[in-house]
């Protein structure tokens, strides 16, 4: 039943069901839904920095954005996996699944790299950091009635 509400939600979160899985690769429980909701928006955050940095710098031309874009990209990274040394941003296959799901939506959005300063959820850095923390709860959410059911 969850999948058929997350599914729901999905509609308007574009990533609820990546976060909800990265509840449970982050253990689950009250530890892996902050440790995985935190390096989420972490991952789509630094997606959003990278791609501004590539859209909106100026110094990539037609010749030149595939090296501009990969240069951007690399620091970016670094960067994401650099802040894992904070405890509270050390997951980071987490990280990995915002930064990637952010960018995919702003990619395939036809007016995503244009909303990447929006201040709503056409925001992609937005919805996915929303997404992925509606799907934290999801995951919460069915850890705890599966556990429930388990006692049953």
């Amino acid at each position: 039943m969850l999948a058929g509400v997350a599914q729901l939600a999905s509609d308007f979160y574009a990533a609820a069901f990546l976060g909800w899985a990265s509840f449970f690769h982050c253990g689950g429980k009250e530890k892996g839904f902050l440790d995985s909701a935190l390096a989420n928006i972490w991952g789509a955050v630094m997606a959003g920095l990278t791609l501004l940095a590539v859209s909106r710098t100026g110094l990539a031309n037609s010749l030149t954005l595939p090296i501009w874009a990969g240069i951007c990209v690399a620091i970016g990274v670094a960067l994401m996996v650099l802040g894992a040394k904070l405890p509270l941003l050390s997951a980071i296959p987490a990280a990995v699944y915002g930064y990637a799901a952010t960018v995919a939506l702003t990619l395939l959005t036809a007016s995503g790299l244009d909303n990447l300063t929006a201040q709503s959820l056409a925001n992609p850095v937005a919805n996915v950091a929303a997404s992925m923390v509606i799907g934290a709860v999801f995951g919460y959410v069915s850890e705890k009635i599966a556990g429930l059911l388990a006692k049953a």
